[in-house]
């Protein structure tokens, strides 16, 4: 019986680097929030998740048509930025909001420490298996 370690770690890969990636562009976009017209960008983290997960449970969407749109081109490593929208805006055109960044940049620094443990753990419970523990 072949051992398929994706499958062991299930979808916490893809939420390790999509956290990681979302941390950059979160950081950025505190970094230009006094910047002119700079607007502020994030990463939709819950569609991607669901896009990997069902690419991961086999249930992938198929192409019927020549001119449909490639199925799978919506993954972790090509997710798409998108753009937020203010609550205020500013007079010059800057869409960052400091005090959400923060926000979102802490919320998103918690959540990839617990995908560290998550996956920490899991590595744990593999090891134990193949020392027989």
């Amino acid at each position: 019986m072949r051992f398929n370690l994706d499958k062991a770690m299930g979808i916490h890969e893809e939420a390790l680097y999509m956290r990681a990636r979302r941390s950059t562009v979160l950081a950025s976009n505190l970094a230009n929030s006094d910047t002119p017209n700079y607007k502020a960008r994030d990463i939709d983290f819950r569609q991607v998740l669901r896009t990997a997960a069902n690419s991961q449970s086999g249930t992938m969407i198929s192409k019927t048509n020549a001119r449909h749109i490639q199925p799978g081109g919506n993954n972790t490593q090509t997710a798409a930025l998108l753009y937020r929208q203010p609550l205020q805006p500013s007079i010059d055109g800057n869409t960052v909001d400091a005090q959400i960044e923060k926000v979102k940049f802490a919320e998103n620094a918690t959540h990839y420490q617990t995908s560290l443990q998550f996956l920490t753990g899991k590595f744990k419970a593999l090891r134990s298996a193949v020392k027989g523990e």
